[in-house]
């Protein structure tokens, strides 16, 4: 028997679940065990997550039984979405409502909730300064999880709201690193002008989560925000050039431009990028680099994540 205290980690097996996971797990002096929910207990991560003294148990963000069983007992619950699994807005709105409900029940006495702003409240959608998604979005993976915030508070549920930031792991896993021009020189595209992106290591989203844990109820109720860095694209192509030994160019394409690119999510991403871009101020101070360095003082800024990572990015 342990006296430790259950945490219940949605996605444990992706980018910002095992962030925590790990922070977690490789804390021997931990006040907290892991019962790590994936929907294949059979994966390579999932094995290794179990290897690692973790309970892993089969459980469906789709499937609100799953989910009540899964949280049973739980201290603790970190909740997070998967837009980019499926690109539904109201899907990711109907998982979140699943998590809460599924909190609610089994008495969870704190849930972290990974969300975003509801851009709709800055931008309305009959602005035509960015068109509107899906008929009733700007930004559809930032308002889906922004709107779903008030499902945690209306059941209520005691939960922190985790505002996170744009991942540096984005250069490796989601094709926004260097590209290559036909006179071989080296690009970062990014359409944020001369605007500063708030912007993180994936990890320190997880290492973060574990120590509001930690601090027990202190952000309960109350919206917290972090980011490792506020980086322009100017100073991101200067880093990253470093890093990879010749230099990265900042190509700031227009938002339009960036919209009308050929891969899935362009559109909202183009939005998304646009409303940091619009709402710098606003976006920037949601997210204070003082008040996240003290949450976790082993912060990685982004020389410090390319330094571990630069070789993984994929240069095309």
């Amino acid at each position: 028997m342990t006296d430790k205290k259950l945490i219940v980690i949605a996605g444990a097996t992706g980018a910002q679940g095992g962030g925590l996971a790990k922070a977690i797990l490789d804390d021997a002096n931990s006040p907290f065990t892991v019962r790590a929910l994936t929907r294949n207990v059979n994966s390579d991560k999932a094995k290794a997550l179990a290897a690692r003294g973790a309970e892993v148990v089969a459980a469906d963000v789709d499937d609100l039984e799953s989910l009540k069983a899964a949280f049973s007992g739980a201290y603790g619950a970190f909740c997070v979405t998967f837009f980019w699994e499926h690109f539904s807005p109201e899907k990711e709105y109907q998982h979140a409502t699943n998590m809460a409900e599924a909190a609610k029940v089994a008495g969870v006495k704190h849930v972290i909730w990974s969300t975003l702003e509801d851009t709709r409240k800055y931008i309305s959608l009959n602005d035509s300064r960015m068109p509107t998604l899906l008929e009733k979005y700007k930004v559809p993976h930032f308002d889906a999880k922004g709107e779903a915030d008030a499902r945690f508070t209306e059941l209520g549920v005691p939960t922190t709201f985790l505002r996170t930031a744009y991942y540096w792991e984005n250069l490796i896993d989601f094709g926004m690193g260097s590209k290559r021009a036909e006179n071989g020189s080296l690009a970062l595209v990014m359409p944020m002008g001369d605007r500063k992106l708030p912007s993180i290591a994936v990890e320190d989203i997880g290492k973060s989560a574990y120590e509001i844990f930690k601090r027990g109820n202190e952000f309960i109720g109350k919206t917290v925000g972090i980011a490792g860095e506020h980086l322009t694209g100017e100073d991101m192509a200067e880093k990253l050039g470093s890093a990879l030994g010749e230099p990265v160019v900042y190509n700031a394409v227009p938002f339009d431009v960036y919209r009308a690119f050929a891969f899935p999510g362009a559109d909202d991403l183009g939005n998304m990028f646009q409303f940091n871009h619009d709402f710098e101020r606003e976006f920037c101070g949601a997210r204070d680099l003082g008040f996240s360095k003290q949450l976790n003082p082993k912060m990685q800024s982004f020389d410090d994540w390319l330094s571990r990572n630069v070789t993984r990015i994929p240069i095309e």
